[in-house]
Protein backbone atom coordinates (compact mmCIF):
# COMPACT_ATOMS: atom_id res chain seq x y z
CA UNK A 1 0.00 0.00 0.00
CA UNK A 2 1.48 3.37 -1.01
CA UNK A 3 1.61 6.25 1.40
CA UNK A 4 -0.04 9.56 0.68
CA UNK A 5 2.44 12.42 0.95
CA UNK A 6 1.77 16.14 1.31
CA UNK A 7 4.61 18.43 0.33
CA UNK A 8 4.22 21.76 2.16
CA UNK A 9 6.08 24.56 0.34
CA UNK A 10 6.51 27.59 2.58
CA UNK A 11 9.66 29.19 1.18
CA UNK A 12 8.69 30.72 -2.13
CA UNK A 13 11.15 31.27 -4.97
CA UNK A 14 13.85 29.02 -3.54
CA UNK A 15 16.74 28.83 -6.06
CA UNK A 16 14.66 30.32 -8.89
CA UNK A 17 17.41 32.82 -9.74
CA UNK A 18 19.79 29.97 -10.55
CA UNK A 19 17.30 27.49 -11.93
CA UNK A 20 14.15 27.63 -14.02
CA UNK A 21 12.20 25.62 -11.42
CA UNK A 22 11.59 25.64 -7.72
CA UNK A 23 13.47 22.49 -6.64
CA UNK A 24 10.60 21.25 -4.48
CA UNK A 25 8.02 21.63 -7.25
CA UNK A 26 10.42 19.83 -9.61
CA UNK A 27 11.01 17.08 -7.04
CA UNK A 28 7.26 16.69 -6.54
CA UNK A 29 6.72 16.21 -10.28
CA UNK A 30 9.57 13.69 -10.39
CA UNK A 31 8.14 11.77 -7.42
CA UNK A 32 4.71 11.67 -9.06
CA UNK A 33 6.31 10.49 -12.29
CA UNK A 34 7.83 7.60 -10.34
CA UNK A 35 4.39 6.62 -9.04
CA UNK A 36 4.41 8.30 -5.61
CA UNK A 37 1.13 9.79 -4.43
CA UNK A 38 2.18 13.33 -3.47
CA UNK A 39 0.20 16.57 -3.38
CA UNK A 40 1.32 20.15 -2.66
CA UNK A 41 0.20 22.74 -0.11
CA UNK A 42 1.49 26.27 -0.86
CA UNK A 43 1.94 28.52 2.17
CA UNK A 44 3.67 31.82 2.91
CA UNK A 45 5.31 33.44 -0.10
CA UNK A 46 4.87 30.23 -2.08
CA UNK A 47 1.14 31.02 -2.51
CA UNK A 48 2.32 33.27 -5.36
CA UNK A 49 3.15 30.12 -7.36
CA UNK A 50 -0.50 30.02 -8.38
CA UNK A 51 -0.72 33.61 -9.69
CA UNK A 52 -1.51 33.30 -13.38
CA UNK A 53 -0.08 36.65 -14.56
CA UNK A 54 3.40 36.44 -13.04
CA UNK A 55 6.27 36.86 -15.47
CA UNK A 56 9.95 36.72 -14.55
CA UNK A 57 11.07 37.23 -18.15
CA UNK A 58 13.62 39.99 -18.57
CA UNK A 59 15.24 39.33 -15.21
CA UNK A 60 18.90 40.35 -15.21
CA UNK A 61 21.72 41.16 -12.82
CA UNK A 62 24.13 43.54 -14.47
CA UNK A 63 25.18 41.84 -17.68
CA UNK A 64 23.89 38.42 -16.60
CA UNK A 65 20.43 37.64 -17.97
CA UNK A 66 18.20 34.85 -16.71
CA UNK A 67 17.46 33.18 -20.04
CA UNK A 68 15.26 30.45 -18.54
CA UNK A 69 13.10 32.31 -15.98
CA UNK A 70 10.90 30.31 -13.63
CA UNK A 71 7.35 29.61 -14.76
CA UNK A 72 5.91 28.71 -11.39
CA UNK A 73 2.24 29.09 -12.29
CA UNK A 74 2.81 26.77 -15.27
CA UNK A 75 4.64 24.30 -13.01
CA UNK A 76 1.70 24.34 -10.58
CA UNK A 77 -0.77 23.89 -13.44
CA UNK A 78 1.27 20.95 -14.77
CA UNK A 79 1.05 19.25 -11.39
CA UNK A 80 -2.72 19.74 -11.36
CA UNK A 81 -3.12 18.44 -14.92
CA UNK A 82 -1.00 15.44 -13.92
CA UNK A 83 -3.47 14.52 -11.20
CA UNK A 84 -1.93 16.18 -8.15
CA UNK A 85 -3.98 18.24 -5.76
CA UNK A 86 -2.36 21.65 -5.32
CA UNK A 87 -3.71 23.57 -2.36
CA UNK A 88 -2.91 27.02 -1.04
CA UNK A 89 -3.30 28.80 2.29
CA UNK A 90 -6.18 31.20 1.68
CA UNK A 91 -5.16 33.50 4.55
CA UNK A 92 -1.59 33.80 3.20
CA UNK A 93 -2.96 34.76 -0.22
CA UNK A 94 -5.25 37.39 1.34
CA UNK A 95 -2.36 38.84 3.36
CA UNK A 96 -0.44 39.30 0.11
CA UNK A 97 -3.38 40.86 -1.73
CA UNK A 98 -3.82 37.88 -4.04
CA UNK A 99 -7.42 37.48 -5.15
CA UNK A 100 -8.83 34.05 -6.08
CA UNK A 101 -9.60 35.33 -9.60
CA UNK A 102 -5.84 35.88 -10.15
CA UNK A 103 -5.03 32.21 -9.56
CA UNK A 104 -4.71 29.38 -12.03
CA UNK A 105 -7.63 27.04 -12.38
CA UNK A 106 -7.70 24.02 -10.13
CA UNK A 107 -5.96 25.39 -7.04
CA UNK A 108 -7.79 24.51 -3.83
CA UNK A 109 -8.09 27.11 -1.06
CA UNK A 110 -7.53 25.95 2.52
CA UNK A 111 -8.71 28.07 5.44
CA UNK A 112 -6.66 27.94 8.67
CA UNK A 113 -9.33 25.94 10.51
CA UNK A 114 -9.12 23.17 7.88
CA UNK A 115 -5.33 22.64 8.07
CA UNK A 116 -5.42 19.95 10.83
CA UNK A 117 -8.02 17.95 8.89
CA UNK A 118 -5.94 18.35 5.71
CA UNK A 119 -2.78 17.08 7.43
CA UNK A 120 -4.60 14.11 8.93
CA UNK A 121 -5.53 12.92 5.43
CA UNK A 122 -1.86 12.19 4.61
CA UNK A 123 0.55 9.57 5.90
CA UNK A 124 3.64 11.78 5.58
CA UNK A 125 4.10 15.55 5.61
CA UNK A 126 7.24 16.98 4.00
CA UNK A 127 7.88 20.56 5.13
CA UNK A 128 10.04 22.71 2.87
Amino acid sequence: MSKRILSVVTCGHRATLEEQDDPIMWLTRAMRGAGTVVDVFLQGNAVSYGVRAQDAGGLSFGERRQTQPPRLAADSAALISGGATVLYAADDARQRGIEPAELIEGLVAVEPSAVPRLFSAYDLILWW
